[in-house]
């Protein structure tokens, strides 16, 4: 996952209220459930929002949206941010903060576009499991690799458990 090292970046970040992300995004329907869908043009580098939350120590009974942090402790994501989904060819990523110390913010996740994204285009980051919580994937992007999974785990894939590549 991405650090960044600029304090003065990280302010600027974290006056991103959900007033602000409601002008910029909307939770809709998608084939997978629901979304996040951007109400105007985002240009590439723009970070949006720390990923609010509750953290937690264990996996909760429902653990659907929850993201393991670098800390090893677990963020059970708030809306809008929660209904990100996967894609193989994601439009943003996931950071943490390094302060100049070195010492980095590893129960604070903050979401930024890695390429302009068109208004009404739907935002996404590549999940990146470890090939053992691996699931079909259903992105339908071109490059889909029909599964969940860490592209450097894909190969730990069991053979002949592809999915069908018309995902």
């Amino acid at each position: 996952m991405p650090r960044h090292d600029s304090a003065t970046g990280q302010a600027a970040a974290a006056r991103s209220t959900s007033r602000t992300l409601s002008r910029l995004l909307r939770v809709a329907e998608t084939h997978v459930g629901r979304g996040v869908f951007a109400r105007q043009p985002l240009r590439t580098g723009l970070i949006l929002a720390e990923v609010g939350g509750r953290i937690l120590d264990d996996h909760p009974e429902d653990s659907s949206y929850v993201m393991e942090l670098p800390s090893g402790r677990l963020l059970d994501p708030a809306a809008p941010l929660r209904f990100v989904n996967h894609s193989c060819d994601p439009n943003c990523e996931l950071f943490y903060w390094e302060e100049d110390d070195r010492e980095s913010q590893e129960d604070r996740l903050w979401l930024q576009t890695i390429r302009p994204i068109v208004a009404g285009e739907e935002l996404s980051i590549d999940y990146a499991w470890p090939a053992d919580a691996a699931i079909p994937c259903r992105c339908q992007t071109p490059n889909c690799r029909g599964w969940i999974v860490d592209p450097a785990e894909l190969h730990l894939m069991p053979p002949g458990s592809q999915p069908d590549t018309e995902c």
